[in-house]
């Protein structure tokens, strides 16, 4: 299939090119010190990803300790609710440590022990890629630092013990907002001071070449699965996907699958609280072209042209860019980008906790809310949502924000 003038037949291959961008976004804006530390991983990753060994031992670790393939459920109730449309989700709050994010640190963790490296170090904002490097920093004998802003440390109390009990250093981080992308700063810092020894493993589609093509490569499981599955299913494809974007990795891996289908895909970013700046996390909608934390891609700027503050009831969302394939993908116009509001999202917080017995993570349920209002109105098809997680980390959080609705 082409799409505004590029073959999707062979897009994984062709994107990102050798330096990392996808179309004018992407590449590597880094100190010539550390374009040595990336140069080393690239060549790693390139090495190892055509190696039979390292495919089988992923293979065998997605199989035997993570639970994959995650399965498909549909949500029968709450399509008859909604009305003719049935939706389905894609359960990756099934896959262990409860979200889609065990996917690459495993990758990142069997790509650090090939390397000779002793430490991760990763920042983490809902929890969920911290508990998840921590976990494959156990499996693989690897030290662990984590970066979290004070703010998240508060709100993800139950991923932050997960994280020290499983041997992580978690690390806060209280400088500007204390939030996601000041502890991707704090990472970033520590990880330049001792790239011979450790491995940054970020956590998202985001960051320098070759982390965006490494994270969604081995998040491509996502989609992969989906795919085959949901046609095993129903014996055709879905009419829409949909998935939540922070940095994008989720999604990313949820799309991989399906870009070269006559299928809509949707990226679903968070209004939070409304469109002034500030109040939300909506790079896609709201955001200008911008280079941070060594790419460049769309982000939010203030009125000197530096990151914007951002907010989302989403700890895993509030980022002030997006993954730069994300960023091409809504330049072609292949990936339809819209937003849903903290209202709309605890409202579908709920509605798939109590009608299908489901707790989803925020972040995911940003996915729900806009899957449940694209079902109200293409009145007839299927709609797919990658559940990038589950919500035991949010409930103390939403029982003392919201109370039990």
């Amino acid at each position: 299939m082409e799409f505004n003038g590029v073959n999707f037949d062979t897009y994984l291959k062709n994107y990102p090119n050798e330096e990392g961008y996808f179309g004018r976004y992407g590449g590597a804006y880094v100190s010539d010190e550390l374009k040595k530390a990336m140069a080393e991983i690239t060549e790693a990753y390139f090495t190892i990803c055509k190696s039979a060994k390292f495919i089988n031992e992923l293979r065998r670790i997605r199989r035997d300790f993570q639970g994959r393939p995650t399965p498909i459920s549909h949500l029968e109730r709450l399509s008859n609710k909604l009305g003719n449309v049935q939706l389905y989700v894609k359960r990756e709050d099934l896959n262990h440590t409860g979200a889609h994010k065990l996917n690459h640190c495993m990758g990142e963790a069997l790509l650090a022990k090939y390397m000779g490296k002793k430490k991760v170090i990763a920042e983490t904002g809902a929890g969920q890629h911290g508990v998840a490097l921590a976990t494959a920093a156990a499996y693989f004998g690897l030290e662990c630092d984590i970066y979290m802003g004070s703010v998240d440390i508060k709100k993800q109390a139950p991923n932050v013990a997960r994280m020290k009990i499983l041997g992580a250093n978690v690390i806060e981080v209280t400088h500007g907002l204390a939030t996601l992308k000041e502890a991707v700063d704090a990472a970033f810092d520590a990880y330049a001071k001792d790239y011979e020894n450790s491995i940054y493993c970020i956590g998202s589609v985001v960051g320098p070449h070759p982390f965006p093509m490494m994270v969604r490569d081995f998040q491509s499981v996502v989609g992969i699965e989906a795919r085959e599955q949901f046609t095993q299913m129903t014996g055709e494809l879905p009419d829409a996907v949909v998935a939540c974007v922070g940095g994008g990795s989720n999604s990313m891996g949820m799309f991989s699958g399906f870009l070269n289908d006559p299928v809509d895909i949707y990226g679903v970013e968070p209004l939070g609280r409304g469109p002034k700046l500030g109040d939300h996390a909506a790079t896609l909608q709201y955001g200008e072209e911008g280079i941070m934390h060594g790419f460049n891609s769309i982000m939010l700027k203030d009125e000197n042209g530096d990151p914007a503050p951002v907010y989302s009831v989403a700890s895993g969302l509030d980022y002030p860019s997006s993954g730069p394939e994300h960023a091409f993908l809504h330049t072609l116009g292949r990936v339809k980008y819209d937003v849903v509001t903290d209202d709309e999202t605890i409202d579908a917080f709920f509605e798939l906790s109590r009608l299908e017995g489901i707790i989803p993570a925020i972040e995911s349920a940003h996915a729900v809310a806009y899957g449940m209002k694209l079902a109200k109105k293409m009145g007839k098809g299927s709609v797919l949502i990658c559940l990038s997680g589950r919500g035991d980390k949010d409930m103390d959080y939403i029982i003392e924000k919201y109370g039990i609705r």
